[in-house]
């Protein structure tokens, strides 16, 4: 009978993530990208419930029907991953509520893997290190081992080595377009050129506060890419600078194209301007803070 069931319930949040800067450095003989990035986790989030009890078997559902639900799914993989690290088996449901859109450059399912690990760690009180949780997440992806120490970083290599840094915790308004761009199909259209002279590999940990130098920070190398096949990127940037916002940039692989605020109040103001604007009539609009 159902009622002799005994399921755990845990809910938990999945955050985002945006590019602050993203410069491209070569192509990898395993067919990588080295990269040098700045990221920093925002407050818009995926909710992922997992229920869990004696058996074995792993499912996904998942309110969005363009994620794959079957073993192909991040989640669904960073559970057989962290089950056979710690010698578990139980029977576990997750379930995903997107809010993150969708191959938007944010970052969702690398979070939603990420916490599912994280989360896992918790619940069955396996005790699994930091250090082999991201592991774990190297193994099943670039971004995951960036939402498992969920901190600003700057990121190299192919995105997994990391150095945790204090950024402010800045405000953003983000426009989705309300179409996916795939990650694989922007690096491989990306011309390397051949001089990467202007590159300062080491970047200050004391994040500027002047807005020229914040604008001239917001580099993104895979940008060029993404405008040439939707140019609308580059006009969601210029009405993001209009609307108050100190800098703007395409997030990632893009499409979804933020704006950086010193405060709330800006922010909240653009935010509100935006959603108004018949321009963006079909697009995503959210306003986060940094984490």
């Amino acid at each position: 009978m159902s009622s002799e069931r005994n399921i755990q319930s845990h809910l938990f949040l999945s955050p985002a993530k945006v590019n602050l800067f993203l410069r491209v450095l070569r192509k990898r003989d395993d067919g990588y990208h080295d990269i040098v990035s700045l990221m920093q986790p925002i407050s818009l989030y995926d909710e992922i419930i997992l229920e869990i009890e004696k058996g074995t078997g792993i499912s996904v559902e998942c309110d969005n029907s363009s994620i794959p639900i079957d073993k192909t799914n991040l989640a669904y993989k960073a559970a057989t991953a962290f089950f056979k690290a710690a010698g578990i088996n139980k029977r576990l449901t997750i379930r995903i509520k997107k809010n993150i859109p969708v191959a938007a450059g944010l970052g969702g399912g690398s979070s939603n893997a990420a916490t599912v690990l994280k989360a896992l760690n918790e619940i069955t009180s396996a005790n699994i290190s930091k250090e082999d949780l991201i592991k774990i997440g190297v193994s099943l992806g670039s971004d995951i081992p960036f939402f498992i120490i969920d901190k600003s970083c700057i990121a190299k290599g192919r995105g997994e080595v990391l150095e945790p840094v204090e950024l402010p915790r800045f405000w953003y308004v983000l426009v989705n377009p309300n179409f996916p761009v795939s990650t694989q199909w922007v690096y491989q259209n990306l011309n390397l050129t051949k001089s990467r002279g202007d590159i300062n590999i080491a970047i200050s940990k004391v994040f500027p506060k002047d807005p020229i130098e914040i604008q001239g920070l917001l580099v993104n190398d895979l940008e060029t890419v993404t405008v040439r096949k939707y140019p609308e990127i580059k006009e969601i940037k210029k009405v993001l600078l209009n609307f108050g916002a100190t800098g703007a940039l395409m997030s990632g692989s893009g499409p979804t194209v933020f704006g950086i605020f010193f405060d709330e109040d800006r922010a909240r103001k653009a935010f509100e301007q935006i959603k108004k604007d018949h321009t963006f009539k079909g697009m995503a609009v959210f306003a986060a803070q940094g984490l």
